[in-house]
C-alpha cells in the first residue's frame, strides 16, 4: 500500500489543482480534508464517478443536513446535476456529534446513513427533508439515526438524559424512544 500527499507550496500550487491532480495518479481512496466551497465538492464528486473511493469532511449537525449542504453550495441551475450525481455516488454518511460524558470527558453520538435506492431516490427528488425516516426505519440495513444513538447511551449509564435533550435535534421523538 502507498500513500501519496500532497503539500500546497512544494507539491502543487494549490489545492484545486492538487485534488484535480489525482485523476491523473493510480489512486484508490481519496480524502478531501472538508469540502468548503463547490469546485472542492464538484471535483470530489467527479471522483467518486470515476470509481475513487473519496472519504471527506462537512460541518453540519446529520445527515440530511449533509445532503442539503452539498446542493446548496451550488447556484440554483447546477444543483438538480449535483443531485443526480450524488444519488449516484454517495455511500453513506456517518455525522457525529461530542457529549460530556457522565464518567466525564466527551463521547461520540452518531448518525448513520446508508445510501439504499430510497435514499437515492430522496436525493434525486429533492426531498432531504424524509430522510430521517429512512434512516429510523432503515436499522435492519445498518443504519442509526441520531436519537436512537443517544436513547443508546443514555441507557448504558453514559450520557444523562439532560445532556441528550439539549444535543437532539427532535427531543419528543427521543423521548418516545425511551419510554418503549
Amino acid at each position: 500500500m502507498h500513500f501519496h500527499q500532497r503539500e500546497i507550496g512544494s507539491d502543487a500550487i494549490d489545492f484545486h489543482r492538487a485534488l484535480r491532480a489525482v485523476f491523473r495518479e493510480d489512486t484508490d481512496v481519496i480524502l478531501v480534508g472538508e469540502m468548503r466551497d463547490p469546485e472542492t465538492i464538484s471535483t470530489a464528486i467527479t471522483a467518486a464517478e470515476t470509481g475513487h473511493l473519496v472519504f471527506s469532511t462537512l460541518h453540519t449537525n446529520t445527515a440530511a443536513q449533509t445532503i442539503d449542504r452539498i446542493i446548496d453550495s451550488f447556484p440554483p441551475h447546477q444543483q438538480n446535476q449535483i443531485r443526480m450525481q450524488l444519488s449516484s455516488t454517495l455511500l453513506g454518511i456517518l455525522s457525529r456529534r461530542l457529549l460530556p460524558c457522565v464518567q466525564g470527558g466527551l463521547i461520540n453520538a452518531v448518525e448513520l446513513l446508508i445510501a439504499n435506492s430510497a435514499v437515492r431516490n430522496l436525493i434525486r427528488e429533492g426531498k432531504t427533508h424524509q430522510i430521517d425516516m429512512v434512516i429510523e426505519t432503515g436499522s435492519d440495513e445498518g443504519m442509526i439515526s441520531f436519537n436512537r444513538s443517544l436513547a443508546n447511551l443514555i441507557n448504558l449509564g453514559l450520557v444523562s438524559y439532560e445532556n441528550a435533550e439539549i444535543f437532539s435535534t427532535n427531543p419528543a421523538e427521543l423521548r418516545l424512544l425511551l419510554e418503549r
